[in-house]
């Protein structure tokens, strides 16, 4: 096993604990057993990435920032990095819309089926409705308000992360515009701080294929209804074909850009991606994005530290593209009337502005859908139906969309790093016990 590469043991881990849920699920007790004794590892490891996420954060934004040594190119790597991702977003969401519009699983469905969906699932659905609710009361202007911590230390807590990011970049401005001799201690502090959080990482992901066995495990014995499940198998086919197609579209991107084998692109950046499968947490699996794309991708610290932040929080391909397929599903199968072309523009702009305000947690998507499928006009008393329709399979479709987002992430931190000279063609990888010998 310790020859095994890294990806390799996180597949070996999902791959058993896929069978291992299956079996208790057919065991009396099993399934207990494995939310009291097996799950609470997977729980575990997250709470570890995000440990680290806030520090890691701070400490590669203001390294990153104070190194560029001119606020002009702060601008430059902004707008790059928003510019992209506007554009794979909106290409996402047309792609969502192109295939369930050609597909339309939601045509034919049985009324016995909508009506067992409906009785399973309703619950969740005014719970996502609630919560959606409140983000619409907010106001207009709110995601703006958020981004500015009234008290950073309970941005830290939350984690709120724009507000993290913001202040991040506060930080590292100002030390730009202080005199370098003053700004070193800190610099120097940021840096090492930096470097000790890498290698956390590097510690943490030592444990990764036990926590990916736990986490599958646990996923698999939530499954109550294999029927629904499977008459909900087409529409979970147009998100993940969707979803497969943006993948492919990131790697010729990497090919045709930066000149990197997209074959070599998959096996560097794997293990975030597996992560992100088991977590279905962009901003869970931030830490190890980080870790994979400066020092597996070759990206510079300063671009990655940048872009790789802020496409957790705004970049949502995966979620983009999902909501467009969802919010069509929905209307083919109980307000056939509201598929209109003006309608499917509306969700284009609609799913684009809720992806940049989703967050970076599992099922953030579903309160986003009920903002799209509001702003399109879609009758309120149909709303917990066609929320529930979709119940049954968003977990695991959560886990692929996850994929696609943190593989968008990199993507384009690659994008922006070669545009701006900051692509390192012979990236060293660091490992776990690289000075370890200088200290047992």
């Amino acid at each position: 096993m310790k020859k095994l590469a890294l990806h390799w043991k996180i597949i070996i881990g999902m791959v058993l604990g896929i069978i291992f849920g299956f079996l208790m699920n057919s065991v009396d007790g099993g399934r207990g057993f494995v939310g009291d004794w097996i799950a609470p590892f997977g729980t575990i490891f997250i709470n570890l990435l995000k440990l680290i996420a806030v520090p890691l954060i701070l400490a590669s934004l203001i390294k990153g920032i104070s190194d560029l040594k001119d606020i002009s190119k702060i601008k430059s790597m902004g707008l790059r990095t928003i510019g992209i991702y506007i554009g794979t977003t909106v290409i996402a969401i047309v792609i969502g819309l192109s295939i369930v519009n050609i597909i339309k699983p939601g045509e034919g469905m049985p009324q016995d089926t909508i009506e067992n969906i409906k009785t399973a699932y309703q619950g969740n659905a005014d719970v996502m409705i609630g919560k959606a609710k409140v983000t619409k009361e907010a106001g207009p202007l709110q995601p703006l308000v958020d981004i500015f911590p009234s008290n950073i230390f309970n941005s830290f807590a939350e984690p709120a992360m724009l507000q993290v990011i913001f202040f991040a970049l506060f930080v590292g401005i100002c030390l730009l515009l202080i005199p370098e001799k003053k700004a070193k201690p800190l610099v120097d502090f940021f840096d090492s701080l930096n470097e000790v959080v890498m290698k956390m990482v590097d510690l943490i992901m030592l444990f990764a294929p036990y926590a990916v066995f736990a986490l599958m495990a646990n996923v698999i014995i939530a499954f109550d209804d294999t029927t629904i499940l499977v008459k909900l198998l087409g529409y979970a086919a147009c998100v993940v074909f969707g979803l497969f197609l943006m993948i492919c579209f990131y790697l010729m991107l990497v090919k045709v850009v930066t000149k990197k084998s997209p074959l070599w692109f998959l096996k560097q950046f794997s293990p975030a991606q597996l992560l992100a499968f088991s977590t279905s947490s962009s901003a869970a699996t931030l830490p190890v994005t980080m870790e994979r794309v400066e020092e597996h991708l070759g990206v510079d610290k300063e671009v990655a530290g940048f872009v790789l932040p802020v496409g957790a929080t705004v970049n949502m391909d995966g979620t983009s593209l999902y909501q467009g397929i969802a919010a069509v599903f929905i209307m083919q199968v109980i307000w056939p009337e509201g598929l209109t072309f003006t309608n499917q523009l509306v969700i284009v702009g609609t799913a684009l502005l809720a992806s940049i305000g989703s967050a970076a947690v599992p099922s953030a998507g579903m309160v986003m859908l009920v903002i799209v499928l509001e702003a399109i006009g879609f009758p309120a008393e149909l709303l917990p139906i066609g929320l529930a329709l979709i119940f049954a399979v968003d977990r695991p479709l959560d886990m692929c969309r996850t994929v696609v987002n943190v593989t968008g992430d990199a993507t384009v931190s690659m994008l922006v790093a070669k545009s701006l000279g900051k692509l390192h063609d012979n990236p060293k990888a660091k490992e776990w016990d690289d000075n370890y010998e200088n200290v047992k």
